[in-house]
């Protein structure tokens, strides 16, 4: 309740006049993205970027952003949010009250995803997280939505795989147990994989805490516990860690995670023993095809690295702003009736066609979308393995 009062004082003190201007006299529209370039997630922050340029650039293409008859140009106004939840707030009120952006593209974690969506929400201002998967982040907020899959359909498609390919009936967990997103991840796959396999399966539920570097002891007491798999769905900070303190204490046994693989540089901090590894997300760079390969290629050739899914899916979040705002018909150059107008049509997609899959909403900022199996190659590539629809 504390929240929703500082929320609706902010929303009264900054509230952008029904008169103002939307448009420069080039007929630009802003698009403000909240990225990470400093702090923990200055990796996924610089994906974020390459995604949302790489988009912005073929939406500016050719005959520019045709709405209603009209041509415009699309800007992008970045934020630094620090990866801090706080710096993000700030940063998100900067973008509607000052910078004026017809909708905001990030965060990409849950941690600020979850803040940013309620001042976004609070101003009526449409934002798309590429990443988060929390449910807090779009709950009751009819103007924020996210690209990705949600915790419990990537906690099914791990159970449902664990089961194909090792027979697996018992699991442990070691997650973070002060991070939104680890916790939440953790707490689903718990709930989803007991519930198909009975209570206690999950034989051991490990916790540590932020910045922690040695798992010994939780790790211990997984291998004492007869598990045959290691769920964690942590960052590419601490897997790393995990897998190798894991292999040296003499874990044989697979270990897998959830889309939170995806971000950063987790090969150049794991190296061969994450090779063979399995994880659930969105999207994988190796063998696309369609689309997705056009965009590899692309993104390849001139970042001189295979994207990412975070790469991937701010892009898609971009082309979907871009895509509604054509299916709007017109804009009236009313910053706050145009944003609602931008609202309803993001709200009304029934298939997005990206480059990281089909998506539709149906009455929620969820997607439906299928999830993605993903396998780290004998060369430490992320490669498409399987696909597991709802």
């Amino acid at each position: 309740m504390k929240q929703q009062s500082i929320a609706g004082l902010l929303a009264l003190v900054f509230t952008v006049a029904p008169g103002s201007h939307l448009f420069a006299a080039d007929n630009i529209i802003k698009l403000g993205i909240s990225t990470s370039k400093s702090g923990s997630f200055a990796n996924v922050g610089a994906s974020t970027k390459n995604g949302a340029e790489m988009a912005k650039q073929e939406v500016n293409s050719g005959t520019g952003l045709q709405i209603g008859g009209k041509t415009y140009s699309m800007e992008l106004v970045y934020v630094d949010n620090g990866s801090d939840r706080s710096t993000a707030s700030a940063a998100a009120l900067t973008l509607i009250s000052q910078q004026q952006v017809m909708a905001i593209v990030g965060p990409q974690s849950s941690d600020r995803a979850i803040a940013v969506g309620e001042v976004a929400d609070s101003f009526k201002t449409p934002m798309i997280t590429p990443w988060s998967t929390s449910p807090l982040t779009t709950l009751n907020r009819q103007y924020v939505f996210r690209m990705p899959v949600l915790y419990d359909i990537q906690a099914m498609a791990t159970t449902k795989f664990a089961a194909k390919e090792w027979k697996a009936t018992k699991a442990a967990v070691l997650y973070d147990e002060i991070s939104p997103y680890p916790t939440g991840m953790a707490k689903s796959f718990k709930k989803v994989f007991e519930g198909v396999n009975g209570p206690g399966s999950v034989v051991v539920f490990e916790t540590f805490r932020t910045k922690d570097v040695d798992f010994s002891k939780q790790l211990q007491a997984i291998i004492n516990s007869g598990a045959e798999f290691i769920y964690t769905p942590q960052h590419y900070e601490e897997v790393p860690l995990i897998v190798h303190q894991a292999r040296k204490m003499g874990w044989k046994k697979p270990i897998t995670g959830s889309n939170s693989w995806s971000g950063g540089d987790l090969m150049g901090k794991c190296g061969d023993e994450c090779k063979g590894l399995y994880f659930t997300g969105n999207f994988a760079a190796g063998g696309v095809e369609g689309k997705a390969k056009i965009f590899v290629e692309s993104y390849q050739k001139t970042y001189n690295a295979l994207p990412d899914e975070v790469a991937a899916l701010t892009y898609d979040a971009v082309q979907l702003i871009a895509q509604s705002l054509k299916n709007t018909g017109g804009l009236t150059g009313n910053l706050v009736d145009d944003r609602t107008k931008l609202k309803d049509q993001i709200a009304a997609t029934k298939k997005f066609e990206g480059v990281t899959g089909s998506l539709g909403y149906h009455g929620t900022g969820d997607p439906a979308k299928c999830t993605v199996l993903i396998k780290i190659d004998e060369k430490g590539v992320f490669t498409n393995h399987d696909k597991i629809c709802p």
